[in-house]
């Protein structure tokens, strides 16, 4: 009795035979293709209706085309001079890590001007040539004298990239890390103040805002003074007004005696605290 039990189990115990075996993976396969090209289908058409979408949105803001086409060439310009730099120069040298411009690059105003600074504030004539050069662009764009932005650095820090104020003020121009955190974030973060340009760009920029805000030179200053942290805010107008109209009188070709007893023969002032 229990052979013929256990020949009747052994009939009703299916068998995976390799026909079999290779039926039900041909299944799966083709299932996994078809899932696949499912997803990808309905993938598609997603990426093309985002695409419409996205045209007919620039198509009814011109300006916003305008900015989106501005931004993608900044990028690919970005990317090519990086690209480029990249290749020409992949170790660069001292001399191009630093912040200096040669004097036969400078207008014969801007000369008179480097030599004077450089000769009152004991700094060499080559970076002070690329922060008077960079001081006459910004001043060409913002509206602001340039000698009134050099004569700001010569108040704030004596024309010293690492000065620090007694109220967090860096660099040049006594910025703010924290104050101007998202102007320097483009430039690399807070260690960005003590860039000579990158604070000067920075500095200038709060000094037109002070000046557009304001309305007068004279209270944009003692707003700026208050953000440096200077002590006497109307000396300090003075002080800056006193060096822009020396600056501006070097520029125009007049000789000034430089003494450093009394600072050039104006009325002697106590130094920017550092």
């Amino acid at each position: 009795m229990l052979p013929v039990l256990a020949m009747r189990e052994s009939a009703m115990t299916p068998t995976l035979s390799w026909p079999h075996l290779k039926q039900a993976m041909s299944t799966v396969a083709f299932d996994v293709r078809e899932g696949f090209v499912e997803i990808t289908r309905h993938s598609l058409a997603v990426i093309g209706l985002a695409v419409v979408c996205i045209a007919l949105t620039l198509l009814a803001r011109p300006g916003l085309q305008q900015q989106a086409s501005e931004t993608l060439m900044g990028w690919l310009e970005l990317r090519q001079v990086e690209q480029t730099a990249i290749v020409e120069s992949p170790t660069p040298t001292a001399a191009a890590r630093s912040t200096a411009a040669p004097m036969q690059d400078l207008s014969s105003d801007q000369v008179a001007v480097t030599r004077w600074l450089s000769s009152k504030y004991k700094v060499s004539q080559e970076p002070l040539a690329a922060l008077v050069s960079e001081a006459w662009s910004l001043g060409e764009r913002s509206q602001i004298a340039p000698t009134l932005i050099l004569a700001v650095m010569a108040i704030e820090s004596r024309f010293n990239p690492f000065a620090s104020g007694n109220q967090g003020g860096l660099g040049l121009m006594k910025i703010e890390p924290e104050v101007h955190s998202s102007a320097l974030s483009s430039f690399g973060g807070r260690l960005a103040a003590f860039d000579p340009l990158t604070n000067l760009r920075v500095g200038t920029r709060l000094l037109q805002g002070l000046i557009h805000d304001t309305g007068t030179l004279e209270a944009a200053l003692r707003q700026y003074a208050l953000a440096s942290g200077q002590g006497n805010n109307d000396q300090y107008v003075d002080r800056v007004l006193a060096e822009q109209k020396l600056l501006d009188n070097i520029s125009k070709g007049q000789k000034t005696a430089l003494s450093n007893k009394n600072n050039g023969g104006l009325p002697k002032f106590p130094q920017a605290q550092l």
